[in-house]
């Protein structure tokens, strides 16, 4: 467990609400939760002030979505069995092993859930160290970068993990074939050795794809959708490839799903903010380079599971501190309508330090001997509190330290959220109607070009 002591001296002095909308000590509260959880969810300045919603509301959507979670726990849905299960990581530790033998280089191509869950990952390798092979994943179609990157990688040490559920994903299809066919072309009697294929057990054209230059092929979970798998090989082979601990990820995972009240008040809090007309974003703000692409990953999988039938809230992604220059006017004296979810990290004392004869020489005496963390987690503490002077409801989640347990657990506490209030707005989290309407036309004109 993490020593507190150096920060006891400040928290000692804090209380607010919590999640489960109790008075608490905020020393305490820390100190017992984070025997179970990587993490700390703090919902004192949600609901208090001009910002928070009726007591009552919120109070009734909470029971309502303590209920939601419970039907789901009775459907036991693979996303959750999972878990449990140790044959697919051995499975996919193996692959890795094998995989990488011989790689400087690795593409991952996918795109969407088959890569963001990847990428946040990614964010746990440190600066400047990343071990080899390299991984780089091609989530987004563009032709030069693409293309790019297949003339300056070396055919005979770059390898290809082709990531997609369904098989049929038209863009990592491309990449796919225009891969092969750039092995083909150094004459790569070993194509089907830069090759690892995931997608579902059934009969697609990325399987036909694998079968054809013989590379092998993992079986992507059926009952789970790509913005929900990766909990799954989609984003713990990429992790292994990493050389991070897949176990610690599902561990951080399970540790939520036994204690799962934060989601319950997350979805709950949200709820009550859009039946009274007051949620029309929802704004996710880390303080820490680690999760900035953990937060691409949360906006698909809010938008794309909520946003049907006319209903749902914009997902925001902010940096802090950079995007208190960027963004931070809009949220404090825009229109209003948004939910903000800081997550921080320990910082204090952490970083360079600034040179008290220099700060004073230049007229920065409050940077005198302050380490760079200190002024990250003055901002953080002042802009949280700034919003909420405002009226602006602010969640504040602390994970001490950021690494595998703690990003599963984030993972599943942020899946739970977006499924439970689907549950309560009585919507289908999983499925994605609207967005097949542009890939029928999409693909109407590429044949219409043929001719």
């Amino acid at each position: 467990m993490l020593s507190l002591s150096k920060h006891e001296g400040k928290l000692n002095q804090c209380c607010g609400v919590n999640s489960r909308g109790k008075t608490f000590s905020l020393a305490h509260d820390r100190i017992g939760d984070m025997a179970q959880l990587p993490f700390n969810v703090s919902l004192d300045l949600a609901l208090s002030g001009a910002g928070a919603p009726a007591r009552d509301a919120y109070e009734a959507a909470r029971g309502e979505a303590k209920r939601e979670l419970g039907n789901l726990r009775q459907l036991k849905p693979e996303l959750l069995t999972i878990l449990d299960r140790e044959d697919d990581l051995a499975q996919a530790a193996e692959a890795a092993e094998h995989f990488k033998h011989n790689a400087t280089d690795v593409f991952i191509l996918g795109t969407g859930g088959s890569s963001l869950g990847a990428q946040a990952l990614a964010g746990l390798v440190p600066f400047g160290r990343m071990a080899m092979p390299r991984v780089f994943s091609f989530d987004n179609l563009d032709a030069k970068t693409f293309a790019d990157a297949l003339a300056v990688c070396d055919p005979k040490t770059t390898h290809f993990l082709v990531i997609s559920k369904s098989g049929s994903t038209p863009e990592t299809m491309m990449q796919a074939l225009a891969a092969a066919d750039m092995m083909k072309h150094h004459h790569d009697r070993h194509i089907r050795e830069r090759f690892l294929v995931v997608t579902e057990p059934r009969e697609n054209p990325l399987r036909r794809f694998a079968h054809a230059i013989g590379c092998p092929v993992i079986d992507h979970p059926a009952g789970i959708g790509g913005r929900f798998s990766v909990l799954t090989v989609v984003g713990l082979l990429p992790a292994l490839l990493m050389g991070l601990d897949a176990k610690a990820v599902r561990a951080g995972a399970r540790a939520v799903l036994a204690n799962a009240d934060d989601a319950i008040a997350g979805a709950a809090l949200h709820f009550a903010l859009a039946q009274a007309g007051r949620l029309r974003e929802t704004v996710l703000w880390p303080y820490a380079d680690r999760l900035k692409t953990f937060g691409a990953w949360w906006r698909q999988l809010w938008a794309e599971s909520l946003g049907k039938k006319g209903q749902g809230s914009t997902p925001v992604t902010a940096l802090g501190p950079v995007d208190q220059h960027s963004q931070l006017q809009l949220f404090l004296d825009g229109p209003g309508g948004a939910l903000f979810t800081f997550i921080t990290t320990d910082t204090a004392g952490e970083g360079p330090a600034a040179p008290q004869d220099d700060a004073y020489t230049v007229g920065l005496s409050y940077l005198a001997g302050r380490h760079m963390g200190d002024l990250a987690a003055a901002e953080a503490r002042a802009t949280a509190e700034t919003l909420a002077k405002r009226g602006r409801p602010v969640r504040r989640i602390h994970v001490p330290q950021i690494n595998e347990t703690a990003m599963g657990a984030l993972f599943m506490h942020f899946m739970l959220e977006t499924i439970i209030m689907g549950r309560l707005m009585r919507i289908d989290p999983f499925d994605q109607p609207a967005v097949e309407e542009g890939k029928v036309l999409a693909r109407r004109y590429l044949e219409g070009m043929g001719r």
